[in-house]
C-alpha cells in the first residue's frame, strides 16, 4: 500500500508499506483523507525528535476496515476521525477525564507497519499518510456519515487543538477579549472557538496579509499583521492571548500583551530546546502562562460535540480545506503548506 515515509534523510512516497492485522483492543482504518499539519513538517526539519524510518500523518479521518476482539463503539463500514490518543483509559488522569496527561499515550511509538520486511514506526500513534494503519480502538471517533471526509480529516488535530484550547484550557467566556497570534490551521479553529464561546473583540494577528479574509470568517473582528498594533486595538491589553505559531519572541509578545488577570496560552511548537524570556513582575496581577497539548481534548466527547455544531452551521469545516492533493502531490502540498498559500492541505488516497 501508499504512503509517506521519512527515513531522516528524506521524504519519499512509497508503494510497498505493509501493515499489521488488528489486535484486541485495535481498529483498522482505511485512510480516505488525511491533512498536512506543521507537526509532520516539524519531523522532518527536527523540531519534533521521532524515531526513523516513520510514516507520517496525524490528522485524517476514514472507514472502518476490520476490529479486534472487544471493540464495540465502532464495526466496519463507520465513518471515523482519528485522533493521536492511544491513552489508556484506566490510569489516575484518564479517571479524572485528561486523557491528554496519560503516560501511557506519550513517548510510546509503536510499529504496526513494515516495509521490506523491517519495521516502521508510526507517528503520533496514528500514520494518517498511509492508505491504511491500525490504531487503538480509542483513537476511533465514529461521525456522521455526511461529513466530507476531507473536512472529517481536520477534527483529529487542528480542530482538536484550536477549538479545545478555547473552550477546555483557557475557558474563554462571553464578552472576553482574545487575541490569536498566527492565522494558520490551528489559529482558525481558535478563533472560531473564540466566536463560538462569545468573545467580544477576536483580534487575528498574522504576517502574511492575504489571511485576513479567512481570518474574519472563521471570527476574527480585526486583523493585524503585527502584534506591536494589538495595544491601538486593546489599550489595556487582552484576556486570552493564543500563541500559534511556535517562535519564543512570540512567546513574550503574548504575555506581553495580557491584560490583568489574563492567560497566555502556549499552542506553536518551538525546537525542544529554546528557551523564551519574559518579566516576572508582569504575572503579578494575577495572569497566567498555560500549556496546551492537543487542546486539553477528550477525543470520543468533543469530536461528537465538533460534529453536531458543524451540523449546525455554527462549526466551520469545509472552509478549512483550501486545496486537496493526491498523496502522490505530497512535495506539492508541502510547498504551498510553506509558503502560506493554504489554511490547511488535505492528502487524500
Amino acid at each position: 500500500m501508499r504512503g509517506v515515509l521519512f527515513d531522516g534523510r528524506q521524504v519519499v512516497v512509497v508503494d510497498d508499506l505493509d501493515v499489521r492485522e488488528p489486535g484486541a483492543g485495535e481498529v483498522r482504518i482505511a485512510v480516505a483523507a488525511a491533512g498536512l499539519c506543521h507537526s509532520d513538517l516539524s519531523v522532518i526539519d527536527g523540531t519534533i525528535p521521532f524515531p526513523r524510518p516513520v510514516v507520517l500523518g496525524h490528522e485524517g479521518a476514514g472507514v472502518v476496515e476490520a476490529v479486534g476482539a472487544g471493540v464495540t463503539h465502532v464495526v466496519e463500514g463507520d465513518h471515523v476521525a482519528l485522533s493521536t490518543l492511544a491513552n489508556c483509559g484506566a490510569c489516575a488522569e484518564c479517571d479524572r477525564g485528561r486523557p491528554t496527561m496519560c503516560r501511557q499515550a506519550i513517548g510510546m511509538p509503536g510499529q504496526p507497519f513494515s516495509r521490506g520486511g523491517r519495521p516502521v514506526y508510526q507517528f503520533a500513534s496514528n500514520s494518517a499518510f498511509a492508505e491504511r494503519t491500525v490504531v487503538k480502538a480509542v483513537q476511533a471517533v465514529k461521525i456522521p456519515a455526511g461529513i466530507p471526509m476531507t473536512s472529517a480529516a481536520l477534527m483529529g488535530c487542528g480542530v482538536l487543538t484550536g477549538m479545545g484550547a478555547v473552550l477546555n484550557r483557557a475557558r474563554v467566556d462571553r464578552g472576553d477579549s482574545v487575541v490569536v497570534i498566527g492565522a494558520g490551521g490551528v489559529g482558525l479553529n481558535v478563533l472560531q472557538g473564540a466566536r463560538i464561546a462569545g468573545a467580544l473583540r477576536i483580534v487575528a494577528v498574522d504576517a502574511n496579509p492575504g489571511k485576513e479574509e479567512v481570518a474574519r470568517l472563521f471570527g476574527a473582528t480585526e486583523f493585524l499583521t503585527d502584534v506591536g498594533e494589538v495595544r491601538g486595538v486593546l489599550p489595556d491589553g487582552a484576556d486570552h492571548v493564543f500563541e500559534c505559531v511556535g517562535r519564543v519572541e512570540l512567546v513574550r509578545a503574548a504575555i506581553d500583551l495580557l491584560d490583568r488577570h489574563g492567560q497566555a496560552v502556549l499552542l506553536g511548537m518551538p525546537a525542544a530546546d529554546a528557551e523564551a524570556s519574559f518579566v516576572p513582575a508582569a504575572l503579578f496581577l494575577d495572569k497566567s502562562v498555560l500549556g496546551c497539548r492537543y487542546g486539553s481534548s477528550r477525543p470520543q466527547r468533543d469530536i461528537r460535540l465538533y460534529a453536531e455544531l458543524y451540523g449546525e452551521g455554527r462549526l466551520l469545516l469545509d472552509e478549512l480545506v483550501t486545496r486537496t492533493y493526491p498523496v502522490e502531490d505530497f512535495g506539492k502540498a508541502v510547498e504551498d503548506a510553506e509558503r502560506g498559500r493554504v489554511a490547511r492541505g488535505v492528502l487524500t488516497f
